[in-house]
């Protein structure tokens, strides 16, 4: 498959074996071809080494916000590791040091003193600054600038300051700085790439939640409806005036629309009857969801509400108090209090008084 990854290492296998071809391009002859060849040979695998060799899985950690690509795998060496490719490895770090600091040294040694500022022989400048620039590119800017620093120093020793300057080093100079923008410019962008995915994601959970939010404001108001709907329509109907029954279902549906708002985890249909009962009987009845119960699944809220259905059932008190709890141990908590006998009206007693755990520390 062709990719951007794929394309830009096969032109640096290609460019690399091109500055090294050059070195065999013999115009004059040459002292110590082996050497030459030698070194030729060396250059390429340590070039090609850096290119290819990777880390370990183990060695190389992607960041959490980056999934491994599957399109590469893991063993690519231009794979993402957090952002771009993998840091070269210490061991090719140092033979790419090696190969700044061989490289010209012996190049210089083979063609002899009279050719060497000759094209077949300079060409170091430009191998050397390619394999540094791949150096660059694989995460390891100080070995890339030890290993530039290296070659300009062998170079101008070799051919002099002047000379080195004009036939490559200038150009090698920039390829590596270049390669440094263009990594640091990759890693902005990819921060910035990923900062506009977590908005993204922010944004998407914001709309999703609001329309939940909208869905569940929907029934509600369906609910009232349904529960309010048959008593406004007989209050409408008789401009206001209302009997005794009617007031009574008033105050019924009145309470089961604050349950509905006010506690709709705590309610199934069986809760539902008994609040219904302890209402019609005269009780006071107030429930509360507070948040005691978030989290739960949907088989502790039905143990819950079993144990909340037989508390009322058996529940005679005037004013009844469901909420939900912040312990970690109790999930609802029922109270009952009622008028004690010999007291004042205005003070009543706790005459229920149920705590109901949750199902897993029951």
């Amino acid at each position: 498959m062709i990719s951007v990854k794929n394309v830009l290492v096969a032109l640096a296998l290609a460019f690399t074996a091109y500055l090294a071809a050059r070195g065999m391009w013999w115009t004059a002859p040459v002292p110590h071809p082996f050497v030459a060849i030698a070194t030729l040979g060396f250059y390429l695998a340590s070039t090609w080494l850096c290119i290819f060799w990777y880390s370990s899985p183990r060695s190389v950690a992607p960041a959490a916000s980056t999934p491994p690509s599957a399109e590469t795998g893991d063993k690519d060496p231009l794979a993402p590791a957090g952002r771009g490719p993998h840091k070269l490895p210490v061991p090719a770090q140092v033979l790419a040091i090696a190969c700044a600091v061989i490289v010209p040294t012996a190049v210089a040694y083979a063609v002899g003193p009279d050719a060497r500022t000759a094209s077949f022989a300079t060409w170091y400048l430009g191998g050397i600054g390619a394999l540094m620039t791949i150096v660059m590119v694989r995460r390891r800017p100080w070995t890339a600038w030890a290993g530039t620093a290296l070659l300009a120093i062998a170079s101008m020793a070799w051919m002099g300051w002047a000379s080195a300057l004009a036939l490559g080093l200038v150009g090698s100079i920039v390829w590596v700085a270049t390669a440094q923008l263009l990594v640091r410019s990759m890693d902005r962008a990819a921060r910035d790439t990923a900062r506009l995915a977590q908005l993204q994601r922010a944004a998407s959970g914001w709309q999703a939640t609001q329309s939940v939010r909208q869905r569940e404001r929907r029934v509600q108001v369906q609910q009232a409806l349904a529960v309010a709907g048959p008593v406004l329509t007989r209050t409408v109907a008789t401009g206001g005036r209302l009997n005794d029954d009617d007031r009574l279902e008033a105050r019924l549906a009145e309470g089961r629309l604050r349950d509905e708002m006010r506690g709709p985890r705590l309610l199934d249909d069986e809760v539902r009857a008994e609040l219904e009962r302890a209402r019609r009987r005269g009780a006071n009845v107030t429930v509360l969801d507070e948040g005691g119960l978030d989290g739960l699944d949907d088989d502790s809220l039905i143990v819950i509400r079993a144990q909340l259905a037989e508390a009322l059932r058996s529940a005679s008190s005037e004013r009844l108090y469901i909420r939900t709890s912040p312990d970690a141990r109790v999930a609802v908590t029922v109270v009952g209090r009622s008028p004690a006998v010999g007291a004042p009206s205005d003070e009543d007693s706790v005459d229920l008084w149920r705590e109901i755990p949750h199902p897993e520390l029951a």
